[in-house]
Formats: structure tokens, sequence, C-alpha cells
């Protein structure tokens, strides 16, 4: 098995186990010194308000944390991001994700414990290869249908978010063959 693919715009991505053994950054400056060798940045407690524009030239960017930041949005350039396999954006203040999130073809997780996010984009349902979707403690009131989509996600994590038993069940119905993880229902009526 190779440990790398390339991906539909020619760029190289690293297989997961290959990705978690590269050098992870955790300096944006010294990772804009050298950025055809970044495949892993971590700008956890930064106390950043705002996405860095500079991640877009990071070529090779893989897998990115910017978990407990100060973060309201996500600037709708994270698309741009192509190569991006793993994103971890929990611990911020986000309430929505921008629709350009559909275009990370190549993510296989996403982090995003601990916001406050009340809808997901359709454009979820475009990322194909998505295989685990952490989303405990938000406010989320529904699943999009588009998930429907997501033929290769194993988990999705809703833990401390409350639905009712319908609405469970709704869920489930949605993603057959995904693993959902929920905490007890409300009972609440809608």
């Amino acid at each position: 098995m190779s440990a790398y693919a390339i991906n539909a715009s020619g760029q190289l991505l690293l297989d997961s186990l290959t990705l978690t053994q590269q050098k992870v950054y955790r300096d944006l400056n010294i990772a804009l010194s050298q950025p055809d060798s970044v495949f892993a940045l971590d700008l956890s407690r930064k106390k950043l308000k705002t996405v860095p524009e500079e991640l877009k030239k990071l070529p090779n960017l893989q897998w990115l944390k910017l978990d407990r930041n100060n973060f309201k949005e996500i600037p709708y350039w994270i698309g741009d991001l192509r190569s991006l396999q793993y994103l971890d954006l929990s611990n911020n203040n986000l309430v929505e994700l921008p629709v350009s999130i559909g275009k990370l073809e190549n993510i296989y997780y996403i982090g995003l414990n601990r916001n406050r996010i009340e809808t997901l984009p359709h454009e979820i349902g475009n990322m194909k290869n998505l295989q685990f979707l952490e989303m405990w403690d938000n406010e989320l009131q529904a699943i999009p249908e588009e998930m429907k989509n997501l033929h290769n996600l194993q988990i999705l994590e809703l833990r401390g978010i409350l639905f009712s038993n319908d609405e469970q069940l709704q869920i489930e119905t949605l993603l057959p063959d995904t693993k959902v993880l929920f905490s007890p229902s409300c009972n609440c009526s809608n």
C-alpha cells in the first residue's frame, strides 16, 4: 500500500499513518519560512480571533488544528485548502460554517466540538471522504438531508445536543451505516 495518493488537483496526499508521522509545526512564521515542507500545523490555544489568511501559502497543508481559539467565523476561503484531510475547530465560538466547507473533498475528520453551531450547510454532503464528524456540545437544530451522501461517514458525534426521540430516529435513518452518538433524548416537543 502506498504512503500517498495524488488528488484530482494533482496534489500529493499522505495516507493517515504517514500524515501522523509528519513534523507538526506550532509556529506560523516558522511554517511560512518553509511552506512546501508543512503538512501538519497546530495553532491551538493561540488566542487567535481570525483564521490566518497565510494558511493559503502552505500548499501541502493536510492536518490543521485551530481548536481553543476565539473564532466567531471561518472564512469562505477555507474551501480553497483542498489538501486538508484533518481539521479541528473545536472550542471556538462558531455559530455556522461557510458553504465552501463542502469543497474540502479530501477531508476525513472534522472536529467542531464545543462551539455554538446551529446549522450545517447543505454542501457538507459533498465531503465524500468524511469519516468522522465530531459535533458534541453545539446548538444544532437538525442535520441537512444532504448528509445522506456521506457514505464513508463512520462516526457522527452529537452528544450534548438535545434531540427528541423522533429527531434521533430521523438522523439514524438518514445515516444507516454511521454510528451516531447521542445524549439521552430530551423528550421535548417540537
